[in-house]
This record gives structure tokens, C-alpha cells and sequence, in this order.
């Protein structure tokens, strides 16, 4: 039997390429190797939008066509709607028992997003405790591995510290101890040099048209350097010259000695840049199309989901309470 992994993503928006890159290209390659289970995280969501909850899941059937049109395919995964499957907040219930604050509050992630987003207030009780639902998350299917990247490690070193603590406590091993699959791009930068976020406003989405990508491409942050066309570039320092390793990696040379002697400026080198992600996208923007076509589709691909992830679930709560003794 396949060891068993478990990710998943937050309807909040429209994914975008560094959900792409990120993530959904190593799902794709892990469905080969995994028993793969991919959550569309709608709590997760719902802690930082409890304001304006009413996309979210319209956002959910969005996010889940993107992730079939890049190539997660329902027969080799269990595709499955979070707050459909009640026993992720019974386990986070039971892990909030005993999780120490200070675990909670020195989370790196936690401290970033409380500087960052100004748009909404997240100094609640429930995002304070995000961590912990993931953790539940993860050990509900009694995962051996999550893929994840760089900025993510910490959760996933709380969520083993949990785990570690409920075996200690009830003097058992129900619960794994998790490793990470970090991603060959772990981190995509946004078109201002931030974290690519739906939050910051600075992604280029899987779904946006050939005009608002070239539009988006075209104001991209270039080697603060390189003033005038003349001047030698630094393509190591350039975030265009990143998307070009990712989206077009057989002209990353051509690229380099492009900018590095100065025989193309960067408003041409962002115009072929925008024509390398349209290719890029062109086959899964196709398949995006087809399944809007009929999202009933869809639908029933996260009510197969639902029904398996609930059987695995119903397991580990199964043995979660026979250690509990409860």
C-alpha cells in the first residue's frame, strides 16, 4: 500500500500561478507515488473571510476545476470539501485541549499575516488557532507526508509537536509523525517582489485572460539596477528572470545573456515573458473552459471525495477515542 499524503488549499480566491507552480505540479507528480488526498480547506478560508463569507464556496468549485484542468485526476486522488467531513473539528476540538498558546502565538506564519493584511482584522481566537485545524487536517488521514513550502515548514513542525504530545498524553502512537515534500519552486514571487497572495493583490491567476496576464506581466518589479538600456542587468537579482526558469526554462540562457549585456530591454524581455505563461497556460485554460461547461462534473467527483475521506476519517477518530478512552 502507497504511503499517504494530505494537502490541500484555501477557496479564497481565484489560484493563481504560484498555486501552479507551487503546488499543483507537485501534486501531479505525487498522485504517482502517493495515496494522495487533496482538501479544498473552506474553514481554513473561513477564518480569515468570516466577514464576507458568501464566495467561498463558489471559490471552492473554482479552485477544483483549476486543480482537474493542471492535472489532478479523481481516479488517482480523493478530491474533498473540508466542512463536509465533520470529523476535522472534532479532532481540532480534542488538539485544542491541550495545545500551549505560546506554540500558537510565536508561529512565524501567524506573526507575518497580523503585519501584513490590513484589509481584515485576524486577531481572533480561530486564526490564532489555524495551526491546530491543520494539524488536525493532517492527522485525521494519518498522513506520512504533506507537500509544502518553506514558509509552511513551522505548521508542520507544530502539527508534530501535537501529534507527539497526544501520543505522550494517552500513552499511544496512534498519530504519525509527518514529513515535509517541499516543492521544487517553494516560493513564487508577486508581480511587487512580495509572496505571490490573493491577500497582497499581486498574483497573475490560472483564469485570467491573455490581455490582463500581459497587462500584469508588463508591470512586473525588474533589476532595480538596470536604469537605462544601455546598462548591463543582474538576472540573479531580477524577478522576471525567476519566471522565465519556471515557465520557459529553454530560454532562460538566452535570456540571461540577453540582460546581462544589455542587447534587449526589460520591457521587451516582460512582453516575450507574457507570451512564454500564455503558452504555458493554453492547455490548462482549455480544460478549465470544458468543465465550466458542466460543473455537475465536478460536483460529483467532491461527493465520491466526501464519502472516502469520510471513511478514513471516521477510522483515525475511531482510534483517537479508543486511546482517549472515551
Amino acid at each position: 500500500m502507497n504511503k499517504r499524503i494530505l494537502s490541500g488549499m484555501r477557496p479564497t480566491g481565484s489560484l493563481h500561478l504560484g498555486h501552479l507552480a507551487g503546488a499543483l505540479e507537485n501534486w501531479i507528480k505525487l498522485q504517482k507515488e502517493y495515496d494522495c488526498f487533496f482538501m479544498v480547506a473552506d474553514w481554513h478560508a473561513l477564518m480569515g473571510e468570516y466577514e464576507a463569507p458568501e464566495n467561498i464556496s463558489d471559490y471552492a468549485i473554482d479552485n477544483v476545476i483549476d486543480w482537474l484542468a493542471a492535472g489532478i485526476d479523481p481516479e488517482k486522488s480523493t478530491i474533498f470539501i473540508q466542512s463536509q467531513v465533520p470529523e476535522h473539528l472534532e479532532l481540532h476540538m480534542i488538539f485544542s485541549c491541550f495545545t500551549p498558546l505560546g506554540l500558537l502565538e510565536r508561529c512565524p506564519t501567524y506573526k507575518e499575516q497580523l503585519r501584513e493584511v490590513k484589509t481584515r482584522d485576524l486577531h481572533t481566537y480561530g486564526f490564532l488557532g489555524y495551526p491546530v485545524l491543520q494539524a488536525a487536517d493532517i492527522m485525521l488521514y494519518k498522513a506520512d507526508a504533506v507537500p509544502v513550502g518553506e514558509d509552511q515548514l513551522p505548521h508542520l513542525e507544530l502539527t508534530r509537536e501535537i501529534g507527539r504530545r497526544f501520543n505522550l498524553l494517552y500513552k499511544t502512537k496512534v498519530l504519525p509523525e509527518p514529513k515535509a515534500i517541499l516543492t521544487k519552486h517553494p516560493r513564487l514571487l508577486g508581480l511587487d517582489n512580495r509572496k505571490m497572495s490573493k491577500s497582497y493583490n499581486n498574483a497573475i491567476n490560472i483564469s485570467d485572460s491573455d490581455g490582463v496576464i500581459m497587462k500584469k506581466v508588463s508591470s512586473m518589479i525588474t533589476d532595480p539596477k538596470r536604469i537605462k538600456l544601455a546598462d548591463q542587468g543582474h538576472p540573479d537579482i531580477c524577478n522576471v528572470y525567476s519566471y522565465y526558469e519556471i515557465f520557459a526554462p529553454e530560454k532562460k540562457d538566452e535570456v540571461r545573456d540577453w540582460c546581462e549585456n544589455a542587447k534587449l530591454g526589460c520591457t521587451e524581455c516582460k512582453k516575450r515573458l507574457a507570451a512564454a505563461i500564455l503558452d504555458y497556460l493554453k492547455p490548462v485554460q482549455l480544460k478549465r473552459n470544458e468543465l465550466l461547461q458542466d460543473t455537475s462534473v465536478v460536483r460529483k467527483i467532491l461527493d465520491n471525495g466526501r464519502q472516502k475521506a469520510r471513511e478514513a476519517a471516521a477510522n483515525t477518530m475511531a482510534d483517537v477515542r479508543r486511546a482517549m478512552k472515551i
